[in-house]
């Protein structure tokens, strides 16, 4: 599971990797530019900007296999630098502390919700649904007694519903719709990005089954592959070469098994603002490795 969370991180910072330049420069304070699920006022009022996504994917399995669910997507947070002034907190454009220059930029938090251990049998007779809640809320980070930065995030909600269908004995269609439920009005994009799910995509999973390959299905199943209708998402089978246990579905096309390349060597866990960092510090050649490479399938 490290190699397919590793593959569904990529994933989740895509955003970030398409843009390695420093928080000063613009592309690098604003760069969340696909994989949203928009509030639904603003989704319907706006096409391209989707409020609802759905992924269907083939399954082998007997009634009583458990499938596990994973929505996972960035929040965005905003950051301000301010100062205190007369007893109180005033933004500033700019501070530098310690040798440290803090700017003004955007941010994002990890959220997730899951279901797990659902059987197929119950899925059969109902739908589950998992809800997405986030209050809105603001976090403080002092700079030694200088400045502050003010972290702050909007409200943000939506529903996910997992079902499942009987196609013949041992197969069943697996369904998860993904939907912005904030009640958010207006028309400003920077404001609905605030109530947005950013780069989401689901993980899917069950111990005991099969996944069928929607890419490459076999021949038998290729009809029940192309009937799968998925909107604005992509499922392909992750894991080690072979293994048919777990499908990613995002917002980006891949193929079966993605890996991450091996010039993508400044993706790892640590905070976006150090990528951030370590991108703007890589060479020329190391930035045009990251472009993309030819390999022979």
């Amino acid at each position: 599971m490290d190699h397919v969370r590793r593959i569904a991180r990529a994933v989740l910072y895509g955003g970030y990797l398409l843009w390695p330049s420093r928080h000063s420069a613009s592309p690098g304070r604003r760069r969340w530019t696909f994989g949203g699920v928009h509030p639904e006022s603003y989704g319907r009022a706006h096409e391209g900007n989707p409020w609802l996504t759905q992924t269907q994917c083939l399954l082998e399995a007997g009634g009583d296999d458990v499938v596990d669910v994973h929505v996972r997507f960035l929040h965005l947070v905003t950051c301000e630098v301010a100062v205190r002034r007369a007893g109180e907190l005033v933004c500033v454009p700019e501070l530098t502390v310690g040798g440290a220059r803090h700017l003004p930029r955007e941010e994002a938090k990890e959220r997730e919700v899951a279901e797990t251990g659902l059987r197929l049998a119950d899925l059969l007779a109902r739908p589950v649904g998992m809800e997405i809640h986030v209050p809105p809320g603001q976090r403080a980070e002092w700079l030694d007694g200088e400045g502050v930065l003010l972290r702050g995030w909007e409200a943000l909600s939506g529903r996910a519903e997992v079902f499942a269908e009987r196609l013949r004995e041992g197969l069943f269609r697996l369904t998860v719709r993904v939907a912005n439920t904030s009640p958010w009005q207006g028309d400003s994009r920077a404001e609905a990005m605030k109530h947005t799910l950013i780069s989401a995509h689901t993980v899917v999973s069950s111990p005991g089954g099969r996944f069928v390959s929607l890419t490459e299905p076999p021949e038998g199943l290729r009809a029940l592959a192309a009937g799968c209708h998925n909107i604005g998402t992509w499922p392909v089978l992750v894991g080690e070469e072979g293994d048919r246990h777990t499908m990613l579905s995002a917002p980006v096309i891949l193929y079966d098994h993605p890996k991450v390349a091996p010039e993508s060597g400044t993706f790892d866990d640590t905070e976006i603002d150090q990528l951030l960092d370590h991108c703007a510090a890589l060479t020329p050649e190391e930035l045009m490795r990251l472009h993309g490479t030819m390999r022979e399938t």
